[in-house]
């Protein structure tokens, strides 16, 4: 009687770990889905900027500005890098935080200087603590949506500090959405700024397309330069977010199938206990009357 119960509490225990899994499935679908469309519709512009640069650089011929050479006059190599690493605040999604944080570790590990750690979300304190990387601030505001205010903020930020001579480089570890099948943890180089470097036939500064600006191309990069460095930071945003939306809904789902099938497995269980518990106490009755015979 006792083994019954005993299973009976665990099958009751895994049903309720299975409808907790599932409904947190069905929550993080509906949240990639809401996700995936913000990536995927910010995609083109951030692209379309990047050749708008392209075309402006090969117009201009070599540029010269501080979002791409660093600020004149300042010897920034003697300055530490910022890295920003971008976690979530919420786990259950899988090796999705360990895998951005293990390479964001790697990397400042082979910094020759100390670099300054900055840090997006709550699951990444832990770990960076534990590894002895100091972590010199720590965002806690932007969420699962973060607003485009909030990141054109901290990417004005950066121009800032940069073109101020504070910081050497900017550097982003995040996890880059490739596909809903297939995304990968990246290190992206923010500022200084690179610019696109077309490839195929037209590498040799052959855009294809002849162009006339007005205003000339110079002052048009003064204007697109900071607007690319805030395309390229909110689509970094938004493909840790779609990320972590696709891990959570995988891990849930395998977490579902798991409870599902140890709740068969108890099901057979409780039927062989319950089984063999009739089959004593027949045993039982019919030796006692057998008895009083």
């Amino acid at each position: 009687m006792g083994k019954t119960r005993e299973i009976k509490s665990r099958m009751k225990a895994v049903g309720n770990i299975r409808r907790i899994t599932r409904t947190m499935q069905m929550i993080a679908t509906s949240k990639f889905a809401k996700a995936q469309h913000r990536a995927v519709a910010a995609k083109p512009y951030t692209e379309g900027v990047f050749d708008l640069v392209r075309e402006l650089a090969a117009t201009s011929g070599d540029i010269d500005h501080p979002l791409i050479s660093g600020p004149s006059g300042v010897d920034v190599s003697k300055k530490p890098e910022l890295w920003l690493i971008i976690t979530s605040d919420r786990g259950l999604c899988g090796p999705y935080n360990g895998s951005v944080l293990r390479l964001a570790s790697a990397g400042l590990r082979e910094c020759a200087r100390a670099p300054e750690t900055e840090l997006v979300g709550k699951k990444g304190v832990s770990f960076l603590r534990f590894a002895g990387i100091p972590v010199s601030r720590h965002h806690t505001h932007f969420g699962d949506t973060p607003r485009r205010e909030d990141i054109d903020h901290l990417a004005e930020e950066y121009m800032a500090r940069f073109t101020a001579g504070e910081v050497s480089a900017v550097r982003v570890a995040y996890m880059r959405f490739i596909t809903a099948g297939r995304q990968k943890p990246e290190v992206m180089q923010l500022l200084p700024l690179k610019p696109p470097v077309e490839e195929g036939a037209d590498a040799q500064g052959k855009t294809g397309m002849i162009y006339e600006f007005s205003p000339p191309a110079e002052v048009l990069l003064n204007e697109l330069l900071p607007v690319t460095v805030k395309a390229t930071l909110n689509q970094c945003f938004n493909d840790a977010i779609v990320s972590e939306h696709i891990a959570r809904m995988i891990a849930m789902k395998a977490a579902t199938d798991n409870a599902t099938k140890m709740g068969k497995l108890l099901t057979r269980q409780f039927n062989r206990a319950r089984q063999a518990q009739i089959t004593t106490e027949l045993t039982e009755i019919i030796s006692g009357a057998q008895a009083l015979e």
